[in-house]
């Protein structure tokens, strides 16, 4: 997959993409600097962290989403001058969707930056696409998965098939190997999804995805990819550039 710098700038002022992400995500940085590298210089990617290091259905866990450290974090983004910030994490699966549309609402409010999710851009996504059956792959515990799934079917999309990894430690998500990866969506894709959706921003889907898009004919929705979609939609910059990288930057 080549790397194409975007060169014809209109503007002498760059766009300033703000994420947030968990402080034990080790994917989210390098992948999204590396898709967002063809928009570079006129656009660039900065991002900011707070404490999040287990996934669980507990209050200790719940409790790493409250406002007060995030928009402590999205301070220290809007000091940059960030004109969009997105949480780059996808709690609202699990949390139920409101939780993003209020923590957006909040930062808007809170630095006067345009504002997304993860969450918000993949459900966006599905809208786009008309899914109404979605394979769900993640690295979580089958209890946190349940509970995503009966988030989709509350809004009505089924989930045909699903595959998990059943691992909590955050860190942890991030050595699911592409292999890994490719090998749960393949085994998702055949009950015949309308899209597949990698849900979860520490894990290793973003370059696997087109592939398996071209070898199975359904979008292949990853978090990394479509919060990184979802910036770029807010802030008005042209995804094409980016059409290696899925479906959803050719749209």
């Amino acid at each position: 997959m080549g790397f194409r710098m975007h060169t014809d700038r209109t503007s002498s002022h760059p766009t300033l993409i703000g994420m947030l992400t968990p402080s034990s995500n080790t994917v989210v940085e390098p992948y999204t600097a590396a898709m967002a590298w063809p928009l570079f210089p006129e656009v660039s990617v900065h991002f900011g962290r707070f404490r999040v290091t287990r996934i669980a259905l507990d209050e200790g866990s719940n409790q790493q989403f409250a406002l007060d450290p995030i928009l402590a974090a999205a301070d220290l983004l809007a000091d940059a001058n960030v004109t969009t910030i997105a949480w780059n994490g996808t709690s609202a699966s699990w949390l139920g969707f409101d939780t993003d549309e209020r923590l957006c609402t909040a930062l808007r409010e809170r630095t006067g930056a345009k504002s997304t999710s993860a969450i918000l851009s993949l459900n966006r996504l599905l809208e786009k696409f008309n899914v109404r059956k979605l394979g769900l792959v993640t690295p979580y515990t089958a209890d946190v998965q349940k509970r995503i799934i009966a988030n989709y079917a509350s809004v009505g999309i089924e989930i045909t098939s699903e595959r998990h990894a059943d691992l909590a430690d955050n860190f942890s998500f991030a050595e699911v190997s592409e292999a890994d990866v490719e090998r749960m969506c393949r085994e998702v894709a055949r009950d015949k999804p309308d899209a597949i959706a990698i849900v979860c921003t520490n894990m290793r889907g973003p370059f696997v995805a087109a592939k398996l898009e071209r070898e199975l004919g359904i979008p292949v929705l990853d978090s990394v990819a479509f919060t990184l979609w979802g910036c770029l939609k807010e802030s008005g910059i042209d995804t094409l550039p980016l059409s290696d990288f899925g479906m959803m930057f050719s749209q």
